[in-house]
């Protein structure tokens, strides 16, 4: 076990596929954030409740044992899937919500941003788009986008 703000965290993953963490007398279902850097990714693993609110950081994989490794090792690899943006094909805006069409070494994807929501960029380079769903979508080198895909993506970013 290890000491994670101020008490030992538990996790297990119920039958319903939720992770449930524990922490002193507290207990909530939650959520793996992977912060950044990204070059390490057994790191800095932020666990969310259902408000997005933190219940614990854990600085290292490493420090954790037995299930509760199990299980956030699992979670984490979950968390981790990143699809990398190798070209923007439509950017629209629509109310409450941007519809992004990109293609991806994965295949062709769709998907939705909030008006609010802007691309950042990153630490180590590179451009971050995160979906209404939490997904990641990573530009690695904006400037080796086509002119087009650089133009809608330049439009968004800050």
């Amino acid at each position: 076990m290890v000491k994670v703000n101020d008490g030992e965290l538990r996790l297990e993953r119920r039958q319903d596929g939720q992770i449930w963490a524990r922490r002193g007398g507290e207990e909530c279902a939650v959520r793996v954030h992977r912060c950044f850097p990204w070059s390490e990714p057994g790191r800095f693993l932020s666990l969310r409740d259902e408000d997005d609110v933190e219940f614990a950081l854990v600085d290292s994989l490493d420090d954790l044992e037995g299930e509760t490794r199990t299980v956030l090792t699992s979670a984490a690899a979950e968390a981790g899937f990143v699809l990398e943006v190798t070209g923007i094909v439509e950017v629209d805006d629509e109310v409450e919500i941007r519809r992004w069409k990109v293609e991806t070494r994965q295949g062709e994807r769709s998907f939705q941003t909030k008006l609010d929501d802007w691309p950042t960029g990153v630490p180590g380079g590179g451009v971050v788009i995160r979906d209404v769903a939490g997904d990641l979508y990573h530009v690695p080198e904006p400037e080796a986008l086509d002119a087009k895909s650089r133009k809608l993506l330049w439009a968004f970013v800050g």
